[in-house]
């Protein structure tokens, strides 16, 4: 059976059980704040377990999008170097909301499993939750019961709670599990280890593919367990093992769902998956993490330095370190995947077809970037090996590969490779002391404790008024405090809010919570999954009482101004540049607005100014705002709805429209009811934002009239300065063509002043052992003239060993230049002797074995710089 039919048998199965299908949530988790990416099928019903909504369906299945590379979760080192963990896998999963519970969900599991798929029964074995004294928690003798029904007891293995008792957080809805494991040894090995000592013992091929998860208890911040008011079942399915058991293959790799993407890379490497460990690792890990970043880029995350992103630059860099040290690719290669990607993945994720050319392009843009860094780290390790050998050492310090590996993106295997390859070794404890270091700095920064929420009134769910009113009389229904190293912050979720909790690139409002007893500043209002939640200054004396919720009006409405102005700069982006143009990523506040869009090449002024102008005419137009709740979402994408791609919408969307032929958007934010209201539309700057994005910021209103309003008075000034020239343009042409003529002049007569330094400096030179010796203190007007003085002195003299001390633009500079051969033959290094020199005038510096440069803060320190230098060379 191919892996297509099988998910979709999973899927056709639980529908004949009555399940809703649900597609897959996007990967990169939004309005959520334990989480980075999607790590659980259950994590868009998150909410349902939390009581923070009521789930649409009581019974639901889908395949669900998940990575695992942060966090608890996190199985990237085990990537490629066994045969059954992935970054990105896909989870099947069937959900019950308080309708059935464990009986039916074994049995229908069981029953899919040998009977659907007609694994066979011998190879199954089941786990249940053994019980656990610290939880005073007895053994699931219910769900034993119900195995027992099915199977022979020998195959009911009694697990702990390690193993199954599972849990969100640590905090949460959790409960004891049952877990389905596969024997997929061949008989011979069956029959000498019975495959019951094999289960949770980390083998390749006695592997968990389904954990069936009873949620019963909610897990408090204190540690103990309430029950639930209703029970409910999440259960989970590696898809990715399931097609391996059902295939009949003894690593997932050898399934259809990969062996697309090895034949690719056997194709275009020359090399034969299946012959070698080092190079099979290579080709698992490069056709695991291209999925992931796949996918990742697909909904909405790019690659970056910041958190999300850096985690998906990680996997990517990892990926290309492979293919460059094992498969020989010294050029871009992963962005040729993304066709295969697209064609494996686009009927059930259609995002990763749709999106296929712009994946590709910021994928090489990125293999591109790293392969320079990788060439870079390789060039500074020619710089360590050569000062380790001057010094008669072999190993690399832990504290440099560690700075090779955290500021310049080197991987600490590939060092260690390379330094084997030299006959070096590597510090490698000394590294883990570094990266523990700098994990203990991460932890501190990010530390919290959560207090549970008190609650004040029935939660019967949180109504949001924002979009017709600013003003409301709230009951709060439930607050906490939150505690980290900057303090105590307090949280509050009202019954009914006119407060706009930030969502789709919009701010939070802020506003007040005032009462007979309070007044308290509400500083931000943010979403937690679907839970409105506002920041407040302090918690209120009296939380009981009915408090009056007031929205600020002023910034409320300039935020409007700025979300409807996003909306119309969109669609003059698509009419100028054209329709391959999708969001990345927006910021609206009451100060500006900012979009992130694809787009390969800068925006013109001239393209600028048409954007602008289109914008400003829709502003004139006094467009009205037309809005649509609750419209199905099959209607809203046959009106030519813009969705954003990573966002995860329901069956029913919010519609907003500027004119039916101009801007149609799916959007949950604030608009002007008018776009006139806007007044005034300003682009401030393009730039780019990540690989394939460009960014626009522009302000609208009154920012927008108060920017143009200093920019009319800076050339008056200007005007003013330059005595009013009737054209101000060829005014300061003239000007910077008269500076340009000067500086020239000045740079002839520095030329001239460093040609005699030379000539008085060539007669000072002292022959040493066959090394001719110039140790000097010079004054010259800049670094440049510094370093042509070194390399001219080199060049016209032979053997030539240069230190100089200079005085250049009143600061200390050295300059220490060697003849190649001297380098070699005599053990000198310019890096180690600058770096030596700069301690007398209180500074640092460096550079290659022949030539370095340093820089300090004590001008007086250079004649130290020179007397030293002549004790120790001369």
């Amino acid at each position: 059976m191919e892996a297509k039919k099988i998910r979709s048998t999973f899927i056709e199965f639980f529908q004949s059980k009555q399940h809703h299908y649900v597609p897959s949530s996007p990967i990169v988790v939004k309005n959520d704040p334990t989480l980075m990416f999607t790590n659980a099928g259950m994590n868009q019903f998150k909410d349902a377990f939390l009581g923070n909504e009521i789930a649409k369906y009581s019974r639901v299945a889908n395949s669900q999008k998940c990575l695992r590379v942060s966090g608890k979760h996190n199985d990237l080192e085990e990537v490629g170097v066994d045969t059954y963990h992935h970054t990105m896998f896909e989870m099947l999963g069937n959900w019950s909301f308080g309708d059935y519970f464990k009986e039916d969900a074994i049995a229908w599991a069981w029953e899919l499993l040998t009977e659907v798929y007609k694994l066979p029964k011998d190879r199954l074995y089941v786990s249940v939750f053994e019980g656990d004294q610290g939880d005073n928690l007895a053994m699931d003798s219910e769900a034993y019961d119900y195995w027992k029904a099915i199977v022979p007891e020998d195959r009911i293995i009694m697990g702990s709670k390690k193993d199954n008792f599972w849990e969100m957080g640590d905090t949460g809805p959790c409960g004891p599990c049952s877990e389905i494991h596969i024997d997929l040894r061949p008989d011979s090995e069956r029959e000498a280890v019975a495959g019951r000592d094999l289960v949770n013992n980390d083998h390749e091929q006695v592997i968990e593919i389904w954990n069936l998860v009873f949620m019963q208890f909610n897990r408090l911040a204190d540690g103990s367990l309430k029950e639930l008011p209703a029970k409910h079942v999440d259960t989970g399915m590696g898809f990715e093992r399931l097609v391996r058991a059902i295939q009949k293959k003894s690593s997932n790799y050898d399934t259809d769902l990969f062996a697309p993407f090895l034949a690719a890379l056997e194709k275009k490497s020359g090399k034969t998956y299946g012959k070698d460990e080092q190079t099979d690792i290579a080709f698992r890990v490069i056709v695991d993490h291209i999925r992931a970043i796949s996918f990742t880029i697909a909904d909405g995350q790019l690659p970056s330095n910041n958190k999300a992103g850096y985690v998906i630059r990680r996997i990517l860099r990892r990926a290309v370190r492979y293919g460059y040290t094992f498969l020989d690719f010294h050029e871009p290669f992963l962005y040729e995947l993304t066709g295969l990607i697209a064609e494996s993945f686009g009927d059930i994720f259609p995002e990763v077809r749709q999106q296929q050319e712009f994946i590709s392009k910021v994928i090489y843009e990125e293999e591109a970037s790293f392969l320079r860094t990788l060439d870079n780290g390789l060039k500074i390790l020619d710089q360590i090996k050569t000062e380790l050998k001057g010094k008669n050492e072999t190993v690399i310090p832990g504290k440099t590969a560690f700075e090779l590996y955290d500021t310049f993106g080197f991987p600490l295997d590939l060092t260690s490779l390379i330094a084997r390859e030299n006959g070096l070794s590597l510090d490698e404890k000394g590294f883990a002391e570094e990266m523990e270091k700098q994990k203990t700095r991460s932890r501190a920064a990010s530390e919290s404790e959560t207090g549970d929420w008190v609650l004040v009134h029935e939660d019967s769910g949180v109504e949001f008024i924002g979009y017709d009113f600013l003003e409301s009389y709230s009951n709060i229904i439930k607050y906490r405090v939150i505690t980290d190293k900057k303090g105590d912050k307090y949280q509050i979720v009202l019954d009914k809010t006119p407060f706009y909790a930030e969502s789709g690139g919009q701010v939070g409002d802020t506003g007040w919570l005032i009462s007979d007893a309070d007044k308290i500043r509400v500083i931000d209002t943010k979403k937690e999954n679907d839970l409105i939640v506002h920041f407040v200054e302090k918690l209120p004396s009296k939380p009981e009482l009915r408090f009056s919720a007031e929205v600020d009006r002023e910034k409320r409405k300039l935020s409007m101004n700025n979300h409807t102005a996003t909306h119309l700069l969109q669609s003059a982006l698509k009419q100028v540049l054209g329709d391959h143009i999708q969001q990345r990523g927006s910021l609206v506040n009451d100060q500006l607005l900012r979009f992130d869009f694809s787009h390969f090449g800068k925006v013109t002024e001239e393209e600028i100014a048409q954007i602008e102008d289109i914008v400003n005419s829709k502003i004139r137009e006094n467009i009205p705002l037309g809005e649509q709740r609750n419209v199905p979402i099959e209607e809203a994408k046959k009106m030519g709805a813009t969705a954003l791609f990573g966002e995860k919408y329901g069956d029913f969307v919010r519609v907003i429209t500027f004119d039916p032929n101009y801007s149609v958007e799916l959007c949950g934010g604030t608009h002007v009811p008018y776009t006139s209201q806007i007044g005034l539309f300003k682009i401030v700057s393009e730039g780019s934002s990540a690989s394939g994005v460009r960014r626009i910021e522009a302000i609208t209103a009154k920012a927008a009239e108060t920017y143009l309003r200093e920019q009319e008075n800076l050339v008056k000034e200007l005007q003013e300065l330059l005595k009013n020239p009737k054209d101000l343009k060829k005014a300061l042409e003239a000007l910077i063509q008269e500076r340009n003529d000067l500086k020239k002049e000045v740079e002839s007569l520095h030329q001239e002043k460093a040609g005699a330094v030379k000539g008085e400096l060539l007669k000072q030179f002292v022959e040493n052992n066959g090394v001719n010796t110039l140790i000097a203190k010079v004054d010259l007007p800049n670094a440049d003239s510094l370093k042509k003085l070194a390399y001219e002195l080199k060049n016209e003299v032979s053997n030539a060993f240069v230190i100089l001390a200079a005085k250049v633009d009143d600061k200390p500079q050295i300059a220490v230049i060697i003849e190649d051969s001297l380098v070699q033959e005599k053990g000198l290094n310019a890096g180690q002797i600058v770096r030596e020199l700069a301690k007398e005038i209180k500074g640092g510096g460096g550079g290659q074995p022949f030539f370095a440069t340093a820089g300090g803060k004590d001008l007086s320190g250079l004649e130290n710089v020179v007397a030293k230098a002549k004790e120790l060379y001369l």
